[in-house]
C-alpha cells in the first residue's frame, strides 16, 4: 500500500502459520499504528518497537545531527561565520547561517536585522531542508537564552570579549575569568568527533583546549609560534601563515593553501577581512573534511557571486 511503517491488525489462531490454512484474516491496515499496547501488553512481554521503527528508518549506525558550527568572539565573527558557511555551501551542504548581519537559508537572506538570539538559530535547526548550520553567538546571548543546541561540531573561538555595562549590572561578568566560565560554553559543547578551533595568539582562548571532548585545531598569524610547533609536535592540526603562505599542517605534513600576494586572495583583505578572519574559517573548514582544493576555491570566488554572503559587514547577500 506504499507505506514505510503501518499497524496490520490479523485475526489467527496461530500467527506462525499461513492464514489461510486457519481461516485468519488481515482486518485492518492502520497508517497510524498505536505503540502503548505493543510496549504495555495486557498479556505477553513488551516488544520495543518504537526502537525497530527507527532502525529501520534510519539504520543503527546513522544519527538525526547535522554539522553545526559555533562562533563566539568579538574579531570579525560576522564574517567568520559568513564565510565558513560559504565553504559548507560549497561542499554541497545546504547551510543555514544565523549571525549578526542576518539568518541566511542557503545563501538567500531572509532576515536582515541582528539573528544570533535563540530564535534565529531554532528556525534553523528545525528547518528540514538544510542539512548544515553555522550559528554566531555571544556571551550576553549564552546568558540570557542559552545555546540553541546541545552539541556542535565545530566550536570558533577567536578571544575573550570585553564586558559591558549589560553584563557587568545583569550578570555579574566583572572580569576575565567570568568571562571565560561564559565563552567555555561553546567549547563545552564540542563533540568527541568534532572540534574546536581556537585563536593561539590569545592565551586565555588556548586555556579552553582542555575542555574540549574533541580535537583541538589552532589558528595564529606566526608559523612558528611556539604553541603552534608544539601542537604540531604531538601530530594536530595547525592552520598559520609562513612567507605569506597559508599552511595547512599536521605533525610533518604541510599543504600550501594560497598566497597572500595573489590577486584573488588579497582581495579579500584589501575589503577589510583580516588575515586571522581567513586562517580561522579555514580551520574550520579542513576541520569539516572540507578538501584543500574547495577551500582554496570558495576564496576565490567568496562575495563574488550573486549567491555568495559579501565579505563586507554592510552588504547583505
Amino acid at each position: 500500500v506504499g507505506l514505510d511503517i503501518a499497524g496490520i491488525d490479523i485475526v489467527a489462531q496461530d500467527i506462525t502459520r499461513p492464514l489461510l490454512e486457519q481461516g485468519g484474516a488481515v482486518i485492518e491496515v492502520n497508517a497510524g499504528p498505536g505503540l502503548l499496547m505493543h510496549r504495555k501488553p495486557a498479556v505477553g512481554k513488551p516488544r520495543p518497537v518504537g526502537e525497530a521503527i527507527m532502525q529501520h528508518l534510519f539504520g543503527s549506525q546513522e544519527h538525526a545531527r547535522i554539522p553545526i558550527v559555533g562562533v563566539i568572539g568579538s574579531q570579525q565573527t560576522p564574517q567568520i561565520a559568513q564565510l565558513t558557511a560559504w565553504l559548507l555551501h560549497l561542499s554541497g551542504r545546504r547551510t543555514g547561517l544565523a549571525n549578526q548581519q542576518g539568518l541566511f537559508m542557503a545563501q538567500r537572506q531572509v532576515e536582515s536585522r541582528d539573528a544570533r538570539g535563540f530564535d534565529f538559530a531554532e528556525r534553523l535547526l528545525i528547518n528540514r531542508a538544510l542539512d548544515a548550520a553555522v550559528i554566531e553567538t555571544s556571551p550576553r546571548h549564552i546568558l540570557e537564552d542559552g545555546l540553541p543546541y546541545d552539541r556542535c561540531a565545530i566550536a570558533i573561538v577567536t578571544d575573550m570579549p570585553a564586558t559591558d555595562d549589560v553584563l557587568r549590572d545583569e550578570h555579574d561578568i566583572l572580569n576575565e575569568e567570568k568571562m571565560r566560565n561564559v565563552v567555555r560554553t561553546q567549547v563545552d559543547v564540542v563533540l568527541a568527533t568534532g572540534a574546536a578551533v581556537l585563536n593561539a595568539d590569545e592565551p586565555a582562548v588556548v586555556s579552553l583546549a582542555e575542555l574540549c571532548d574533541g580535537e583541538v585545531v589552532y589558528y595564529a598569524r606566526d608559523f612558528n609560534q611556539p604553541l603552534l610547533k608544539e601542537h604540531r609536535q604531538q601530530g594536530h592540526r595547525v592552520v598559520s601563515c609562513r612567507d605569506g603562505q597559508v599552511i595547512l599542517a599536521r605533525g610533518e605534513q604541510e599543504t600550501a593553501l594560497f598566497h597572500l600576494d595573489v590577486t584573488l586572495f588579497s582581495r579579500l583583505l584589501n575589503e577589510g577581512l583580516e588575515l586571522p578572519t581567513l586562517l580561522a574559517s579555514v580551520a574550520a573548514a579542513w576541520a569539516l573534511d572540507i578538501t584543500p582544493q574547495l577551500i582554496r576555491a570558495g576564496l576565490k570566488n567568496f562575495g563574488q557571486t550573486p549567491s555568495a554572503t559579501s565579505p563586507n559587514p554592510t552588504v547583505s547577500a
